[in-house]
């Protein structure tokens, strides 16, 4: 990111490069990158931190699967943000310039890559668990539950860091000049594809029938009967969109330029194509740090929950108490929307409200 050549010197030597050839892939942004993820991190891991501090709040009072499935969004964020951000771009690239052993950087970039897929597949789930509570809310009153919540991301989990593995033998795109071998089109299109053409699939076609179904219901039901539903239909289904549509947005750019490294022109080869990587990868990161903003935008109850956590004051924890009034609800999340109670006070209408316990007698 300072002054230096993304080219091994044996490259140099295999390719018989100039000199002056080798000066068109410094980085031109100089320590522009170094500012930015400095900043992103010292943003980006409190936010993530805070923000997991109060969906477990949430989860511990509701048990819903939807906090569940957001504590584990966070939670790769923030392996994302270490691994990413603060291993990989600031220490390796900008204090060290990679001059570290070549097994080490090998395992970092393994780690890198698990981090990576867990961030991003952690929202899959999330987006399944909503399609199934939408347009399939008696099924998913059978089998939306805490236990089988937990096994489903640890599953998930366990998939994403084991995906990293083979990613051991990425070559780094900032250093070797030599032309892509088959191993790494092999591993540039696993990469592409897990990390963005195969979730972003599953989010278009899953969101598209959830909207479908919305719209469906919305021309179905009366106005009066939908208008207290329709409020807790539609945070939930905008907090999901939102999520999903950022990330294929931002990490729309590293994907085209990845590939266009890979079949036109390399990091090594032209400054443009360095140039462009940077930004994107800059873009890409910025993904792990949105969400909890994205949170205090749509939720009024998470907005209360960090609000409890800033201020130190331990809101009252009725897990056991709330279990049995709350066992349909929350195993069906959302399905209680369809009794036609619209009476509800206004507090409780929100998807991320957790219901208050019984008042003792």
């Amino acid at each position: 990111m300072i002054d230096w050549s993304n080219a091994t010197v044996s490259g140099h030597q295999e390719l018989g490069l100039k000199p002056e050839e080798l000066q068109k892939s410094k980085c031109v942004l100089g320590f522009i990158p170094v500012i930015y993820y400095s900043a992103l991190l010292c943003v980006g891991v409190p936010v993530n931190i805070l923000t997991a501090v109060a969906l477990s709040r949430l989860a511990s009072r509701t048990k819903k699967a939807l906090y569940y499935y957001l504590l584990a969004v966070t939670g790769s964020d923030i392996l994302s943000q270490l691994f990413i951000i603060f291993v990989g771009f600031l220490l390796e690239t900008a204090v060290f310039h990679r001059d570290v052993p070549e097994l080490l950087l090998h395992s970092v970039s393994a780690a890198e890559f698990a981090a990576n897929h867990a961030s991003i597949w952690s929202t899959v789930p999330l987006t399944v668990d909503r399609y199934v509570a939408l347009c399939h809310p008696l099924l998913h009153r059978q089998i939306s539950y805490p236990a089988r919540t937990r096994k489903i991301i640890a599953g998930v989990l366990l998939l994403s860091l084991t995906s990293g593995v083979p990613f051991f033998w990425w070559s780094d795109m900032w250093r070797n000049s030599h032309p892509p071998t088959a191993l790494d089109t092999v591993l540039i299109w696993t990469h592409v594809t897990i990390i963005y053409f195969l979730p972003c699939s599953i989010f278009l076609v899953l969101n598209s029938l959830i909207i479908h179904t919305l719209r469906v219901r919305q021309r179905q039901q009366p106005c009066q009967e939908e208008r207290g539903p329709q409020r807790r239909l539609g945070k939930t289904t905008a907090m999901l969109l939102a999520i999903t549509s950022v990330f294929s947005v931002l990490w729309a750019p590293r994907t085209a330029v990845v590939i266009y490294h890979l079949y036109v022109s390399s990091v090594h080869r032209d400054w443009r194509v360095h140039l462009a990587y940077d930004l994107s990868n800059m873009l890409a990161m910025l993904n792990t740090a949105v969400n909890f903003f994205l949170y205090c935008f749509v939720s009024k109850p998470f907005r209360s929950a960090v609000r409890d956590v800033v201020l130190l004051r331990g809101g009252p924890l009725y897990p056991h108490r709330a279990m049995p009034q709350q066992q349909a609800p929350n195993n069906a999340s959302i399905s209680s929307l369809y009794s036609g109670n619209n009476k509800r006070p206004q507090r409780d209408s929100t998807p991320l409200s957790p219901r208050r316990a019984r008042k003792p007698s």
